[in-house]
């Protein structure tokens, strides 16, 4: 079992930045895929980011290219998701997920593991 805990949402206004957080525990973290996505309310999830084992290669989705950055430091067991210029239609629960296998994807369904996810809400 993997447990994971995002951090670091909040209120903040159009062109602002955050950083979520996302601890990691009950797994080899540099064994795990690690991807980043949201849901605002009456909408589908939506995948935001993806980042490999090792962090080398990362995938985003077009909407947020240039103005999400995701990270980890396998050292400290957490994955990372700098949120820059930040728009209202951001506003959404960010959740992270872990993938076992080897393959970078964006596809929600091939994350095993969620957590419950970190409420950002952005401001016009």
């Amino acid at each position: 079992q993997v447990q994971l805990v995002e951090s670091g949402g909040g209120l903040v206004q159009a062109g602002g930045s955050l950083r979520l957080s996302c601890a990691a525990s009950g797994r080899t973290f540099s064994s795990l895929g690690m991807g980043w996505f949201r849901q605002a309310p009456g909408k589908e999830r939506e995948s935001i980011a993806a980042i490999s084992r090792s962090g080398g290669t990362t995938n985003y989705a077009e909407s947020v290219k240039g103005r999400f950055t995701i990270s980890r430091d396998n050292a400290k067991n957490t994955v990372y998701l700098q949120m820059n210029s930040l728009k209202p239609e951001d506003t959404a629960v960010y959740l992270c997920a872990a993938d076992l296998s080897s393959v970078l994807t964006l596809v929600p369904h091939r994350y095993e593991y969620w957590g419950h996810g970190t409420q950002v809400t952005v401001s016009s």
